[in-house]
């Protein structure tokens, strides 16, 4: 167990010249952001690292990252083909948006607004008086000024596992190089997880917790 932690952080800690210089050059051609956090940096490193392990190793790589709601290093240097995905939250029976998921939309709008160039994905089926969870979310965005254009709505998901399979397919149909995963605090971990599962090691994943 022991050497199988000093692999995984091995593995993150090789990608710190390449993540720390990315994010100089990264920042610049941007223009929008200030550079990462100490703890962003750290996820950066880890998400790296996560990328290149052996899948049975995935859910222990995980348990390395520091849960934050700080900007991402991977938006911070690419903000062009990094993806925002807010994850859904069941609504109430009348269609209506529940706290837990105006948080998540919250979160999921500072980070667009900063970033203004990446695009956002909302996804979550589970309809409720025949409107789906990614529905509510891209109707939520809208109103609050994030353009059409930017939105992608995955309105066929029913879990996790899903919202993660079937956004891969958002990503690889766009050629999206990175993946930022709103949640909550008590979901974020194993929604990253999840999405990296999805994804196979082909882009970086990482998570941001979401605050009200």
């Amino acid at each position: 167990m022991r050497r199988t932690h000093t692999r995984l952080v091995a593995a993150a800690s090789a990608a710190a010249l390449t993540l720390t210089l990315g994010a100089g050059v990264g920042t610049a051609s941007a223009g929008s952001a200030e550079m990462p956090s100490g703890t962003a940096l750290y996820n950066g490193l880890t998400m790296v690292g996560c990328q290149h392990v052996d899948p049975s190793m995935l859910q222990m790589c995980g348990g390395l990252d520091v849960l934050t709601s700080d900007d991402p290093a991977v938006l911070t240097i690419n903000p062009f083909t990094t993806d925002i995905v807010i994850l859904g939250a069941g609504l109430y029976p009348d269609g209506g948006i529940r706290p837990v998921l105006e948080e998540r939309l919250r979160t999921g709008f500072r980070l667009a607004r900063q970033y203004p160039t990446a695009r956002v994905i909302v996804t979550g089926g589970v309809p409720q008086n025949g409107r789906t969870e990614a529905r509510a979310m891209g109707d939520w965005l809208r109103g609050a000024g994030i353009a059409p254009w930017r939105i992608t709505e995955e309105g066929n998901s029913n879990s996790t596992v899903q919202n993660a399979q079937f956004t891969d397919r958002i990503f690889r149909e766009r050629g999206t190089t990175g993946a930022v995963v709103v949640s909550t605090g008590d979901h974020v971990q194993r929604a990253v997880l999840n999405f990296r599962q999805a994804v196979a090691g082909r882009i970086p994943v990482t998570g941001v917790v979401a605050r009200g």
